[in-house]
């Protein structure tokens, strides 16, 4: 019999979990809340296992080999405690522009500061700008002994307690895309009173992390030490170094998806209504079967669009943005399904949601709502979801372009696709701004639908899933066209971003399909989860199609089945959905991960 396949990132995670061991009281957890206190014994037990570590290329001695890895051990972080995640992980986004843009001695200082444990922050927003980074107003200006900072950057996440700072400066004051330079302010090496910590910001959510800012008078850098790659390629340098932050924010998501998932599960397999758990009603199992669809989709897309840095650097502009804005934005849709799901144990402090009886304990007490807060605030990291939309509208021209004149899958997507094939080295001088080529997710889905079809011929019991597919790919060709609206930014017709947003879910669904047919016979068979019957992605397809519907369910969230499958595939449709509510409760119950992929958690047999 041959091995089971263990997917490396899980067995990643697994480590992690296993040094964490089990979550601890989740009152702590709320204490900290409460008292908007900064994380630190779980942040430094996060160094303690070496998660830094995993935030520096394995060329500058680091262990970030592959990006999945990382992002894995983003999502078991977050699957504990969002802001320890946020107030960890940020140092990944300070050291960022570093790793694509900066010289080997530089980055060599960088990856040495960081394995010593010094937090670095990125110094881009302004109070008056916001996500308009062409508008910042920090100035870099040259002096006799270097180039003098002097400004100010606000809701800075790390600001004050991170050592050292990646600050975006207008160079030229015209501005524009080649008037911006990065530099490294090293709080060590700077003037004394050069920097003024700015007060810490206070949030609804992650209310214990560092969201701060700073102001620089005077503040003197090195042209050549510290000015991360070349004069005026700032901005250039920040978009592309966007395309890995945002990509890895969807493990911020996932995260935060599986902690909900297991406490919404916990409550329903206690909770008893009418005599019968609440979880075998059939709304309310449905509910969390669609919300679980949401996750897998969401997992699916994600794994695609994180294998894709290595496997298809050129197409990030666009899978990185579709990515940032479709995972945080259907999480929090999500999370507001289990929270009427949950009803009153959703917002009660000291009443854990899956305690029945409402005597209290510390099984969780509170957490639902501080998952859901939490949350809020990565959709808006590194771009919100109308910068990321924005962002695809921009590269609609290139897209229809490219879809005329190719075709097929590429060897880059079956890299993407297929857990099993080795991914190309890391080379991050490949990524580019635009899209040139356009999307293979998109020039492949006609060849995926084709393939499944074969399956399908041979395996009766995948028709549905065939037809979802062939649905899927009928939709791309004249979305693309009606892609070829004239646009100007700023003036931007609102069409666009409904494209863009059908778009993303058009992505998310290819993505989903390519996972399951190019990993289908390794990954079957290696977790509760059934992937030979293509069951999670029928479900996968049809709530990707339902964010296109209008019709409200029950629940008031977007309906199933929005893919025009018609009555034929309903039955089809209610077998996966059942699988994937037996599959999860079964996760829960065992202490495994809430994924596509078999992993155990901390304290699970």
């Amino acid at each position: 019999m041959s091995a089971v396949f263990r997917h490396p990132p899980m067995l990643a995670l697994e480590a992690l979990e296993d040094h964490l061991g089990r979550p601890g009281a989740a009152a702590e957890r709320a204490r900290l809340d409460d008292d908007e206190t900064f994380p630190a014994g779980a942040v430094d037990d996060l160094t303690s296992f070496g998660l830094h570590l995993h935030y520096i290329p394995a060329e500058y001695g680091g262990r970030l080999h592959d990006y999945e890895s990382a992002a894995a051990l983003i999502r078991a972080v977050a699957g504990r405690d969002l802001t320890v995640a946020i107030a960890h992980g940020k140092t990944f986004l300070g050291a960022v522009c570093v790793w694509v843009a900066g010289d080997d001695r530089q980055a060599g200082r960088i990856a040495g500061d960081v394995a010593d444990g010094r937090a670095v922050a990125w110094g881009l927003t302004e109070r008056a700008h916001g996500s308009d980074l062409v508008g910042g107003e920090l100035v870099g200006s040259p002096v006799p002994d270097g180039i003098r900072l002097d400004g100010e950057k606000w809701l800075i996440n790390n600001a004050t307690r991170g050592d050292i700072i990646c600050v975006l400066a207008r160079t030229d004051p015209d501005g524009g895309p080649r008037g911006f330079s990065l530099y490294i302010v090293d709080k060590r090496r700077i003037q004394a009173g050069s920097l003024e910590p700015l007060p810490k910001v206070r949030t609804i959510g992650i209310r214990g992390a560092d969201i701060s800012g700073f102001r620089l008078r005077g503040t003197v850098v090195d042209p050549e030490q510290d000015r991360v790659g070349p004069a005026g390629h700032g901005l250039e340098t920040v978009l592309k170094s966007l395309q890995l932050t945002r990509t890895l924010c969807a493990g911020l998501s996932l995260g935060a998806a599986d902690h909900a998932l297991r406490r919404a599960v916990g409550f329903a397999e206690v909770r008893v209504l009418h005599g019968r758990l609440l979880i075998d009603l059939p709304a309310a199992g449905r509910t969390l079967a669609e919300c679980y669809a949401d996750h897998l989709l969401a997992e699916a897309f994600a794994t695609v669009v994180t294998r894709s840095i290595q496997a298809l650097p050129g197409e990030m502009s666009v899978l990185s943005a579709a990515v940032k804005y479709l995972v945080p934005v259907q999480t929090e849709d999500m999370l507001a399904r289990l929270r009427r799901l949950l009803g009153a144990r959703a917002w009660l402090r000291d009443v854990a949601a899956d305690d029945p009886t409402g005597d209290g304990g510390d099984t969780g007490a509170g957490e639902f709502q501080k998952i859901e807060r939490d949350h809020r605030i990565v959709a808006l990291f590194d771009g919100n979801t109308v910068v990321n939309l924005n962002s695809l509208v921009s590269q609609f021209p290139a897209l229809v372009r490219a879809h005329r004149r190719v075709a097929g899958t590429t060897e880059g997507l079956q890299a993407a696709g297929d857990l099993v094939r080795p991914l190309p080295p890391v080379d991050l001088g490949r990524l580019r701004l635009v899209a040139v080529a356009g999307v293979s997710l998109l020039h492949g889905l006609d060849e995926a639908a084709d393939r499944v079809a074969v399956l399908a011929d041979a395996e009766p019991d995948l028709d549905a899933v065939a037809r979802a597919v062939r649905r899927l790919a009928d939709r791309a060709g004249p979305l693309v066209e009606q892609m070829r609206l004239p646009v100007s930014p700023p003036e931007i017709p609102a069409e666009a971003f409904v494209l863009a947003d059908r778009l993303a879910r058009t992505l998310a669904g290819a993505a989903a399909t390519v996972l399951w047919l190019d990993s289908r016979e390794n990954v079957c068979g290696a977790g509760v989860l059934p992937w030979r019957d293509g069951s999670w992605l029928l479900a996968a397809l049809d709530r990707a199609a339902a964010g296109v519907d209008d019709g409200p369910s029950a629940d008031g969230a977007t309906t199933g089945s929005g893919d025009g499958s018609g009555e034929a595939d309903e039955p089809a449709l209610d077998r996966a959905y059942a699988t994937l509510l037996a599959a999860l409760r079964e996760q829960v119950r065992t202490g495994r991960l809430t994924s596509l992929f078999p992993a155990r958690l901390a304290g699970a047999a």
